[in-house]
């Protein structure tokens, strides 16, 4: 069933755990991210991100999301994740999403603030939910290269983050802490101090981008300081790759679905994992 960012993150808070937010440019992601929440009959988010343009167009992609989500019998939002204008953002929400990013963090405080409230305004004619984000997050989702720590420069301030809360009215709040897009080229090192103090002075769900390349004692301690949604995308598309990759070298396949197949089953259990993580399933 479809449901908007603020139903979802309501059920994650009434459970006490991390909303799974898939990000799915390719079919063979979508149809496991459906898997996975029917399997376990958990909530999930699935997502779109205006980075992934080139590989697939939110007009081809965002149609066949918002009908696998409201046929599906577990409650799905339809993101859109990382919004870099409000054009693209009114784009998804006429073809029907239910929650979107408007991702200001490299503007000016005053400056992000503005679009923010100009994206919340927008989504209010559609009953969807708003992320935005404070601080600035590090490496690039779009990037085949490996990141490292990212300046504490540039992690969320707490009292910035509250100011930023009040002034604009969001749904949910991204914020900085030491994880970041793509893949870890050395340890992660998150700032939990920080992460909690956040939670307290916004008292808002907070969504860790990043999600991809913790251990399960970081992804449950980020869940117990008030992490509610948590985006993961570059380590499943690598397990996609490496399915697509060993079928090809050990099967001999004639057909490109025979490897579609396989990606679809590796992504899958690569998803099971992490839902059973994030929503403490035993």
């Amino acid at each position: 069933m479809l449901v908007n960012l603020q139903e979802i993150l309501d059920i994650a808070e009434q459970e006490n755990y991390g909303i799974a937010a898939f990000n799915v440019p390719t079919f063979e992601n979508l149809a496991a991210a459906i898997k996975v929440s029917e399997k376990y009959n958990k909530p999930i988010i699935i997502q779109h991100a205006q980075v992934h343009e080139d590989a697939m167009p939110l007009e081809l992609i965002g149609p066949a999301m918002v009908a696998l989500a409201k046929q599906a019998s577990t409650p799905i939002c339809v993101h859109l994740d990382h919004g870099e204008d409000i054009n693209h953002i009114e784009k998804a929400l006429k073809l029907g999403f239910t929650s979107v990013m408007i991702d200001g963090s490299s503007l000016p405080f005053e400056e992000n603030v503005k679009i923010t409230k100009e994206g919340v305004e927008l989504a209010k004619q559609y009953n969807a939910g708003v992320e935005a984000e404070i601080g600035m997050m590090g490496g690039d989702e779009g990037s085949k290269e490996g990141a490292s720590d990212f300046s504490e420069e540039f992690y969320t301030d707490p009292q910035e983050a509250g100011e930023f809360v009040k002034a604009t009215g969001i749904t949910g709040l991204a914020a900085s802490f030491g994880t970041v897009h793509g893949f870890y080229a050395s340890e992660p090192k998150l700032d939990y101090d920080r992460l909690e103090e956040i939670a307290k002075e916004t008292q808002l769900p907070i969504v860790m981008h990043g999600g991809s390349g913790l251990t399960e004692a970081e992804y449950k301690k980020v869940i117990e300081l008030g992490v509610r949604k948590i985006n993961y995308y570059s380590y499943s598309a690598k397990t996609g790759l490496d399915a697509a990759i060993n079928t090809i070298n050990t099967k001999n396949p004639q057909l490109y679905h025979e490897v579609v197949v396989d990606v679809i089953d590796a992504i899958t259990e690569d998803y099971s994992k992490i839902i059973e993580i994030f929503y403490n399933v035993n």
